[in-house]
């Protein structure tokens, strides 16, 4: 292809992908495949990528497959920018010499990013105080506690300055294409959309949303009812009367109940009740606060309502939710019963593998289908 004229600068920039045990596949796809295709459609060369481990031996991904990385941390090449691929189990999944790597190209004021739960990593590092960071949003409460120098938020993604965080799955693809929009032009980055068959390129404003797209099954998302639930996600520890709510988007109460009922199948006390168990679920897994603090921070009056409400709900007590004692004996044994199978081929092993490493990680199962 000949080189497009359209593309002003032809200064290559320089990728490297930290993969970490347990990475996800589709924000790494998602990242390259953007990069892949904006050399194509321009004719030139405006990005190349390499993958980098620790110590430059296969790094498998959350799905049980296996990648073999271009460098290690020790050979690796002069780069421009360095995105950490996060995943499964982040807090388990990266090592002091990662951390030690990563803050040495902080100091050589590279540019940084991470994608899916990466942001965490370069949030242990330092290397996001006081900068606006995405991730994913069963991170965001122990993202949040841990670290509060930085600027979390709930949006898809993040570019300040020379940090680049997004949430997960796809929205490395938008990360990038926004990137591309202020490199080279949004026409290029319409082009690289239009490719991959996107409807839009998602803006760094636009929220991750999950509640809504769990919970929504009859169209599209009515605003009052939007409106009402961003309400109750940020009144989680000091929770609003249901009048209250109702007044804030001028609805009745009884009209109020009639919108969850048709839209969510279920009363506004349940879904806010719902909301902060969720929350309390993800501290409980997550942080290191109190049981005490966890449910002051998740808006119950006392302890033993906290208990009460969660055990009823949740099916099991705070305590034992946090020792683990959840995973019981027999899940696990059915769970590694494929392994030790001689008859089953290697795509249910790795199958089996992956839900079972993905079942014991902090954050599993915060946000559970009901």
């Amino acid at each position: 292809m000949t080189s497009n004229p359209a593309i002003k600068s032809k200064t290559l920039t320089r990728v490297g992908f930290l993969l970490l045990d347990n990475f996800t596949m589709i924000a790494l796809a998602s990242a390259i495949e953007t990069l892949r295709m904006a050399n194509q459609l321009s004719g030139e060369e405006l990005f190349s990528w390499q993958l980098i481990s620790e110590d430059g031996c296969l790094v498998k991904a959350s799905d049980g497959l296996s990648f073999t990385p271009d460098f290690s941390i020790l050979n690796a090449p002069v780069l421009d920018m360095v995105i950490v691929v996060g995943g499964v189990d982040i807090t388990r999944s990266f090592s002091p010499r990662q951390v030690s790597w990563l803050r040495a190209l902080g100091r050589k004021n590279y540019t940084l990013g991470g994608i899916c739960t990466g942001a965490y990593v370069l949030a242990h590092a330092g290397l996001l105080d006081n900068y606006e960071s995405s991730i994913h949003w069963e991170c965001l409460a122990s993202m949040q506690e841990r670290y509060p120098k930085v600027r979390c938020n709930n949006r898809l993604y993040s570019i300040d300055k020379n940090r680049m965080t997004s949430s997960g799955g796809t929205t490395a693809m938008d990360m990038f294409l926004n990137y591309i929009t202020l490199k080279y032009g949004g026409k290029l980055s319409g082009a690289v959309s239009d490719m991959f068959i996107c409807d839009r390129v998602r803006g760094e404003f636009d929220q991750q949303r999950v509640s809504l797209r769990q919970m929504h099954t009859h169209g599209q998302p009515v605003p009052k009812l939007v409106d009402i639930i961003e309400l109750m996600e940020a009144n989680l520890e000091e929770p609003f009367e249901l009048d209250e709510l109702a007044s804030f988007v001028a609805v009745s109460r009884r009209q109020l109940e009639r919108m969850f009922l048709k839209h969510l199948e279920c009363s506004p006390s349940r879904y806010y009740l719902k909301l902060r168990l969720d929350r309390a679920r993800q501290l409980l897994k997550q942080s290191s606060l109190s049981i005490v603090e966890i449910s002051t921070a998740c808006g119950f009056v006392s302890t033993p309502h906290f208990s009460r409400c969660y055990r009823k709900h949740i099916g099991i007590s705070p305590r034992d939710e946090r020792k683990g004692t959840w995973s019981d004996a027999t899940r696990t044994n059915r769970l590694r019963q494929p392994l030790i199978d001689q008859e089953v081929v290697i795509p249910a092993v790795r199958s089996a593998t992956a839900l079972f490493q993905a079942q014991t990680e902090p954050s599993y199962g915060s946000i559970a289908i009901q």
